[in-house]
């Protein structure tokens, strides 16, 4: 069934020249937007997905490319999704809604941009004679298995197309719905470099209500790691970010450490919280509402700019380094911690991409080994 017929969607109706969203709909063509020439509907959530509303569009090209500048180990990403349901209230993507005229508090967690033709482009651009088969990292703007990929199966399409092409690829996740393509993930596997990451902040499950809402309770996402390693899918735990004065005790970060050696991940990484300009706005509101108490320990933390100084970072690696001594499992974690540029300035897809750069060294034969990325 094509997604836009989805069930559990109706279609609403076309936008207006006030909408403010930078690409036409149906009845626009808009010289100058996003995607150019192309169309869009929307359709009101239904049901479980009551509250949302889904922005259908149709991309001009799916595989995106990534600055040399940026220092990647990877070139290329897909994303499916623009938005977010999870409604992490830290997330460093909630900027990138700006750029489409919409907000980023609200309009960013109900409001999903959904590109329809997704899997589509896919095929047509990685089966073309013109792609060499690079990495293809999914989950770095936002999260490919939220709420929308349960009807969508944009995601899932993608990953089958990959795997067909035996094209490498990684994915970030928060949620446990990546288990649904477990059989698939596995498959491909055998025949490709595949690498997933599940990110947990905190076990903590007050913490976990209270920032992150939209998103599966931690020791479910600890489970999903366990059932992955264990069909064959090789999978590590991003614990990030860490919040301060919310979720950074030693107790807490060890705690979260802990739990990912039993889940058997294969690596781990911790991330202090950073926010960078439009995300810092949005945050500290929410903090003055929720827990004002804090407001003055954010101000001293952040009062250099959006990262929290190298000692923040080298404190939490070492609440986190102690859970791979102690054998078995825990052997084949690796634990980095942030401090790029002596100041920790790495975001969430940066510490994945290094951290899979470092696993695929130790694929090729360098020993394991905790390392702290300075």
């Amino acid at each position: 069934m094509s997604p836009r017929r989805a069930a559990g969607y109706s279609a609403g109706t076309g936008g207006c020249p006030s909408d403010g969203l930078r690409w036409p709909l149906e009845d626009r063509d808009d010289e100058g937007a996003l995607f150019g020439g192309y169309w869009t509907e929307r359709h009101i959530g239904q049901g479980a997905y009551e509250g949302l509303e889904f922005l259908h569009v149709n991309a001009k090209s799916i595989i995106n490319t990534v600055p040399a500048a940026s220092r990647m180990p990877f070139r290329y990403t897909i994303n499916p999704y623009r938005g977010c349901s999870h409604a992490c209230t830290y997330c460093f993507a909630r900027p990138t809604h700006e750029y489409l005229g919409l907000g980023i508090g609200e309009d960013f967690e109900r409001r999903i941009v959904v590109k329809v033709n997704a899997v589509e482009r896919a095929r047509a651009e990685l089966f073309s004679s013109r792609w060499q088969g690079d990495l293809i990292a999914m989950g770095t703007n936002t999260d490919p298995y939220q709420h929308a990929e349960g009807k969508y199966h944009l995601t899932k399409g993608i990953i089958g197309v990959l795997a067909e092409r035996r094209n490498p690829f990684s994915i970030l996740t928060k949620s446990t719905l990546v288990l649904r393509d477990l059989a698939l993930l596995a498959e491909a596997a055998r025949f490709t470099q595949v690498r997933v990451n599940l990110s947990v902040g905190t076990i903590d499950p007050d913490v976990w209500r209270l920032t992150e809402p939209g998103t599966p309770p931690p020791l479910k996402r600890l489970d999903a790691v366990r059932r992955l390693n264990e069909a064959g899918v090789p999978c590590g735990v991003l614990i990030a970010p860490v919040l301060p004065g919310i979720s950074d005790s030693d107790e807490q970060v060890a705690a979260v450490a802990e739990a990912c050696r039993h889940a058997g991940a294969i690596s781990a990484h911790v991330l202090a919280l950073h926010l960078r300009p439009g995300v810092r706005e949005h945050y500290l509101s929410w903090l003055s509402a929720a827990r004002p108490g804090l407001v003055g320990l954010y101000a001293e933390r952040f009062r250099r700019g959006a990262y929290q100084s190298r000692r923040e970072q080298e404190r939490l690696a070492g609440l986190v380094a102690p859970s791979t001594r102690t054998g078995g499992a825990a052997a084949a974690i690796m634990v980095t911690a942030s401090t790029a540029a002596g100041e920790g300035k790495l975001d969430q897809t940066e510490s994945v991409a290094r951290m899979e750069g470092s696993a695929q060294q130790r694929r090729a034969g360098a020993p394991a080994q905790l390392a702290l990325f300075g």
